[in-house]
């Protein structure tokens, strides 16, 4: 009857938060590396981006001389979709980019676009990404202009009303230094803690004599201990020095006459 002999390895959560206590300023040292390089990389390699938004009110009035009544209402809530698909319209982008002679894509530009509608309204808000401020509100107010033309023909409604302009970011949206700056140095913390605890598991080195008991099922009956600085002093290293060097030309004398024999 043949046995499975399976090794298992205890894991002693207090042993490994001594471990890790023991290293902290490892630990420490790498979060705030990771946290400033993060910083650096945010600061120099990123390019910060604005944004700017313009709000337009959006009616299907059926019949312009009289008031808006609740069928209209219902209506313009209705098409928000269709007029979220207008205002990123190839027509639309294509304009704007000619009236504000940038030299953008289509693609770039409808990218640069979000729509987007509050609850039970008929506003749409218009969101655009550049990186520079001015330059964004001039997109956002001239994509408010072009859609809304783009609607009336369309659609064949009223003009759609421009309820607020682009505004003149006071600062970028994005990228977030503080955000990158936290999040560098928490994964640089995680990271070493990963790899502290990683080497402790891996080394199977016996350093104490708890552990030939532990590991071995031996029982130690008593220890010599050892000065560090015996082992380092000169007269120590000289002899150890000689011993290896006895027992290499030992070997070399000993595989030569083998070999001849």
């Amino acid at each position: 009857m043949e046995k499975d002999n399976r090794d298992e390895i205890e894991i002693d959560l207090k042993e490994l938060f001594f471990v890790l206590l023991d290293k902290v300023w490892i630990i420490v040292f790498a979060g705030i590396i990771c946290a400033l390089s993060a910083g650096i990389f945010t600061k120099i390699l990123l390019k910060p981006v604005y944004e700017s938004t313009t709000k337009i009110y959006v009616i299907n009035r059926q019949d312009s001389e009289k008031f808006t009544t609740y069928s209209d209402l219902q209506t313009g809530t209705q098409l928000t979709k269709d007029y979220q698909v207008l205002v990123k319209s190839r027509p639309v982008t294509e304009q704007v980019i000619s009236d504000l002679n940038l030299n953008m894509t289509h693609e770039e530009l409808s990218n640069a676009i979000t729509v987007t509608t509050p609850t039970d309204t008929r506003i749409l808000e218009i969101t655009v990404k550049y990186s520079d401020p001015y330059i964004a509100k001039k997109l956002a107010d001239s994509i408010g202009e072009v859609s809304s033309e783009r609607m009336v023909s369309i659609m064949e409604m009223e003009k759609a009303n421009i309820v607020e302009p682009g505004n003149i970011p006071a600062g970028p949206s994005s990228p977030d230094f503080k955000k990158n700056v936290i999040m560098g140095g928490a994964a640089g913390i995680v990271l070493s803690i990963f790899a502290i605890l990683l080497i402790y598991l891996l080394d199977d080195t016996v350093k104490k004599s708890e552990d030939i008991e532990k590991y071995l099922g031996l029982t130690t009956l008593g220890t010599i201990p050892i000065e560090e600085s015996i082992l380092e002093s000169k007269k120590v290293k000289a002899a150890r020095k000689k011993a290896y060097k006895k027992a290499y030309k030992k070997g070399y004398k000993g595989g030569v006459s083998n070999a001849s024999y």
